[in-house]
């Protein structure tokens, strides 16, 4: 529990940061609308007072005088009404504008080339972040103009039950101070709670899209109850949370009325002694009483404002977890080469399911991977990717590391494409991403067959992530996009595990024949893949075990046997 209180005030810094950003960001509209809305609370504050002034000229003053204050008043009803109107909007654009800010500022973090910000977060739970908090955080910059009215309402109102009895005025003064200060105390646990809901429902978006994305493996498995029950797990927690934070936010604001509502009884109990005691008018003692009813107004204002203050510093701390995310890379200081001979060479490299890797790949050599473990395959996908750097040893381009190469510019030179076949909205000629050599490209991935067959061509509209193709025509349509980019160095993990053998084989000698005299390199058991290599690399246990082409370790090797024909 130390711990944990411990992280949190270290947080508390860069959270108030991100609230501070997101208000200094919109600060003219936030200006604006303080000036407005302030303009509102005065007007607010002087109705009751104007009527009480009315009230005396009514029974003691003349025609002249009335008529006089009756201008006055439906001036200022005007001027309210006009204020709040365009001060209220003034507020909601920066609300949103500063929400709309951060969520660019968040995915801005999370596409950096550096990577990090999603590591040991869910994509739905990112996704959360960026939507519920970022929300929280920019309904904070609205309710900064709330909050500098309410002050001035409360300062307003002090000032007009002073022109009315001093000691009203001084009960305002000296009584609402401790009144907002234990507010705010009682807006503590709100804060923990609304953090502890956020948390709770960023994990179980993130664990419905993580279900979601995989719902076909997972009815091929049989899974679907185990899921089911996961996600029930997970969505239950949420929903405690959610009531806590419901108890929580309901308990603060029944008590914050409770004593606002005691606080302006005194003030109306005192008003009506001194009328009684004739030290005020009858005009006087409506106007005591109207102001005590206003109070009601920024005295809610405040409560709620730090209501949404708690929960918006909730927020912005998440935020800043994600902002302030190390780099899981960082740019070296050495440009690319340019242009790229596609030169490889991995000098002992070691780490998670590696364990001293060497290898030279000459420039324009197609090879292959066979790895035994899957997480030394992910391995060398990441570390040729850069999206991690090895523990040890190191990964060259043409004689320089990686390590000391800028991570953007190097995935232009080499270009690692994974299995999953990835597509977005839009149609498919965006997705494929490129005009010089497309046709090529289709050919060689077999994706020329999946293009004639869609209604529209490459104009055909594809809904999200290309769910209405099937798993081999989004692969193939994903390598002929990787084919299309033309990189010095490509690298494709398992490119034809959703496709008939028939067709394997012909983005076999596609995939040959396109990427001929450019490095190539596959990761993969497949042996139509395997057969049209120039070298084949097996990584047993993570350590480089036997090279040679793929029908002399068939014949000589069991291992590799083993891996690629089982």
């Amino acid at each position: 529990m130390r711990r944990l209180r411990h992280r949190r005030e270290s947080e508390r810094p860069a959270g108030r940061s991100v609230l501070t950003r997101a208000i200094a960001g919109q600060r003219r509209p936030v200006l604006f609308g303080s000036v407005l809305i302030s303009g509102h609370q005065a007007g607010e504050a002087l109705v009751p007072f104007l009527i009480g002034v009315v009230i005396d000229q009514a029974v003691g003053g003349g025609p002249g005088g009335l008529a006089l204050w009756l201008g006055i008043l439906g001036a200022v009803y005007l001027t309210l009404s006009f204020s709040y109107r365009f001060g209220d909007r003034a507020a909601q654009r920066a609300s949103q504008q500063a929400a709309h800010e951060l969520r660019l500022a968040l995915t801005r973090r999370v596409l950096d080339h550096r990577g990090g910000a999603e590591a040991g977060r869910l994509p739905g739970a990112l996704v959360n972040i960026a939507a519920g908090d970022a929300a929280r955080v920019g309904a904070v910059a609205a309710m900064v103009p709330s909050a500098t009215a309410a002050v001035g309402g409360l300062a307003l109102t002090a000032v007009l039950l002073l022109m009315i009895s001093v000691p009203l005025g001084l009960l305002v003064l000296v009584g609402a101070p401790p009144l907002l200060w234990l507010s705010h105390r009682l807006g503590k646990p709100l804060e923990h709670r609304s953090e502890t809901e956020q948390e709770h429902a960023a994990r179980a978006s993130g664990v419905a899209a993580d279900l979601v994305s995989g719902l076909r493996v997972l009815k091929g498995l049989g899974a679907q109850r185990h899921a089911l029950d996961r996600y029930r797990r997970t969505s239950r927690e949420s929903l405690r949370a959610t009531v806590r934070s419901a108890r929580a936010e309901a308990t603060y604001h029944g008590l914050t009325i409770a004593l606002n509502g005691v606080f302006l009884a005194v003030i109306a109990l005192v008003g009506g002694r001194l009328a009684a005691g004739g030290h005020i008018t009858i005009g006087e003692l409506v106007s005591t009483a109207g102001l005590a009813q206003y109070l009601l107004t920024p005295l809610t204002t405040l409560a709620w404002v730090n209501g949404v203050f708690a929960q918006g510093r909730a927020s912005a701390r998440r935020i800043a977890t994600v902002l302030s995310s190390p780099p899981a890379v960082t740019p070296g200081p050495l440009p690319v080469p340019d242009p790229a001979a596609g030169k490889i060479a991995l000098r002992g490299l070691s780490g998670t399911g590696l364990r001293r890797v060497d290898l030279d790949i000459t420039p324009g050599e197609f090879v292959g991977v066979v790895a035994t473990d899957p997480a030394a395959a992910s391995a060398l996908l990441a570390h040729l990717g850069r999206a991690a750097d090895p523990e040890e040893g190191s990964v060259e381009l043409d004689g320089v590391a990686l390590t000391d190469l800028h991570p953007g510019e190097l995935r232009a030179a080499i270009l690692v494409a994974g299995h999953d076949a990835r597509l977005f909205d839009g149609t498919v000629r965006d997705n494929l991403a490129a005009d010089m050599g497309l046709d090529a490209a289709l050919v060689a991935a077999g994706a020329d067959e999946v293009v004639a067959a869609l209604p529209a061509g490459l104009d055909t509209v594809l809904d999200e992530r290309g769910r209405s193709l099937s798993g081999g025509q989004r692969q193939r349509l994903a390598l002929a996009r990787a084919l299309a980019a033309d990189p010095p160095v490509l690298v494709l993990h398992d490119p034809t595990t959703a496709v008939d053998t028939v067709t394997e084989s012909r983005v076999a000698e596609g995939l040959r024949a396109f990427r001929r005299d450019r490095t190539t390199i596959v990761v993969t058991t497949s042996p139509a893949l395997l057969a049209v290599t120039d070298r084949v690399v097996l990584l047993d246990e993570g350590a480089v075990t036997a090279q040679g082409t793929h029908t002399a370790l068939v014949a000589e090797h069991s291992r590799y046997r083993t891996a690629v024909l089982s």
